[in-house]
């Protein structure tokens, strides 16, 4: 990672870690409330194709025992109210600000994927890793919503995981190599704008 991105995301990740801990506590507190414990669900993604992370993130559905894999339209129904309030606004990522700070992501660069399509796809995802994972990037900003509506679609988690690996790693990749190629502290401030300023449309 070059070292002007690793200052702007600890530099951005310290302050929204105090301007934001009031608002974390209260999501954590509402949580608690709402649907209980766990509070936070730990999902296993790459940094590189042969190094693991844990993600970490605010719980959005009920427990159960295949958490793995992609979520399409077979875990809808699992979704909390909750949940979906949290996903609506992406404030379920919060928690990636810890992340962050240690390390594990970049504000900007492609999605952490998980262990399962890097080993699939090794050639593709040396690549693509080549870049600090990110919480947001070109290609989430770009593919989201058309991803959404493929996966959604699906009703089993063997549909879900044949479309996403077809359909939806070979586009993103194509996206997150473009980012690769052009990345630059402008590039990533102006898709965290863009990022941000969707948040406030869907929260509005």
């Amino acid at each position: 990672m070059p070292a002007w991105k690793r200052a702007f995301d600890l530099a951005l990740a310290g302050g929204f870690a105090v301007i934001l801990a009031p608002i974390f506590l209260g999501l954590v507190l509402w949580l608690l409330v709402k649907q209980g414990r766990p509070i936070f669900y730990v999902s296993e993604r790459m940094k590189t194709p042969d190094t693991a992370f844990p993600l970490i993130k605010f719980r959005t559905m009920t427990t159960g025992t295949e958490d793995g894999g992609v979520s399409g339209g077979n875990k809808a129904g699992r979704i909390t109210p909750a949940g979906a309030t949290l996903r609506a606004t992406r404030l379920d990522e919060m928690p990636q600000l810890i992340n962050i700070l240690k390390g594990d992501l970049s504000f900007v660069g492609p999605r952490p994927p998980l262990r399962t399509y890097v080993d699939r796809a090794p050639e593709l995802y040396a690549q693509v890793l080549a870049c600090r994972p990110g919480v947001t990037g070109l290609a989430t900003l770009v593919y989201h919503r058309h991803e959404a509506m493929l996966l959604e679609r699906c009703d089993t988690a063997e549909e879900t995981d044949a479309v996403y690996a077809r359909a939806c790693v070979p586009r993103k990749a194509r996206l997150d190599l473009i980012y690769r190629d052009h990345r630059s502290l402008c590039f990533d401030i102006d898709l965290l704008l863009q990022t941000l300023g969707g948040m406030v449309r869907r929260g509005s």
